[in-house]
């Protein structure tokens, strides 16, 4: 077999504009008059209008086909309806008809809604709501407490700026009872003695010391049971008249720091002792077990006193 022109008939040399050039006319290539391409024998893959397919079903031309297999024109004027038109919808499976077949909220197809905004703007409605009540609610409440709070207020001291002693003050005294001592069972130092002449002291008998008006004249307390280490109370009960007299006290050897005042805080007139019987007192640190209290007549000390009882209270109290 030898080769040679097999014609134009083959797809590959299919070619609609082969009559406009030379080798396709010098083939045979005329101008295409309803068939195929223009070659003789091509194929032919024009379809006529109306004849594609709408849900599985075949449309029927709508006129007789004219070259190209076009619809001939219909009269009419400018932006008026053309009598041959269909809508897409009329044909079965075309176009939706409603607006609402277009656009699914369940995601099954073509465009869904967007977010539902509605709903999005009512719960920060409620969620902004819930807040501004409950800051209310919070504000009255403030305010009730406030009214409560002034309306129980007092213009009185309270006890921790009262001078009378807090019951604080007696939570550390031991369950068992500080001693006291009476005149009679001090020791005594020299010069000084006792006596029961001036009525009124407590002191067994009416006994209380006498001769602490001269210089190193003492009396000394040997106590013992001291529960633990800490300030303490000494209390003094004795008799002075006329003028206010301060002696020295001394603990465990050392000088309190401040003079032992004995005023005369009855009030009573010169040489009146039986009318002068008062107490005082002072707040010196002891230590736990024994501690030794003396009470001396020192250099620029006044000691004209009558000396009753010494007694003792844990911290600082004054009765």
């Amino acid at each position: 077999m030898t080769s040679g022109n097999n014609g134009a008939s083959t797809p590959e040399d299919d070619d609609p504009f082969g009559y406009l050039y030379a080798d396709g006319q010098a083939k045979g290539a005329q101008p295409p008059s309803g068939g195929g391409y223009g070659y003789p024998n091509s194929v032919n893959r024009q379809r006529a209008v109306g004849q594609r397919q709408y849900g599985g079903q075949q449309q029927a031309p709508a006129a007789a086909t004219a070259p190209y297999a076009q619809v001939p024109q219909q009269p009419g004027t400018y932006n008026q309806p053309n009598s041959h038109y269909a809508a897409p919808e009329t044909f079965p499976g075309g176009a939706p008809t409603s607006p609402q077949q277009s656009f699914r909220s369940d995601g099954g197809g073509g465009r869904g809604r967007g977010p539902n905004t509605k709903g999005l703007l009512i719960g920060a409605i409620a969620v902004v709501a819930a807040v501004v009540i409950g800051i209310g609610i919070a504000m009255l409440n403030g305010d009730s407490s406030d009214d409560k709070a002034g309306g129980s207020s007092s213009v009185a001291p309270s006890t921790s700026a009262s001078t009378e002693p807090s019951k604080s003050a007696d939570s550390n005294a031991s369950p068992a009872a500080l001693p006291t001592i009476d005149a009679k069972a001090l020791n005594l130092g020299t010069g000084v003695s006792t006596a029961s002449d001036v009525k009124g002291a407590s002191s067994d008998g009416g006994v209380y010391v006498t001769g602490l008006n001269q210089p190193g004249a003492s009396v000394t307390w040997t106590v013992n049971g001291i529960p633990e280490d800490g300030v303490y109370t000494v209390f003094a009960t004795y008799s002075t008249a006329d003028e206010d007299q301060e002696m020295t006290l001394t603990v465990n050897g050392k000088t309190f720091g401040s003079k032992f005042n004995f005023g005369n805080f009855a009030h009573a007139k010169d040489g009146d002792f039986s009318k002068g019987w008062t107490k005082t007192y002072a707040w010196p640190s002891l230590n736990k077990g024994t501690n030794t209290i003396s009470i001396s007549c020192q250099d620029g000390d006044k000691c004209n006193v009558l000396l009753d009882q010494l007694s003792l209270k844990a911290g600082q109290v004054k009765n």
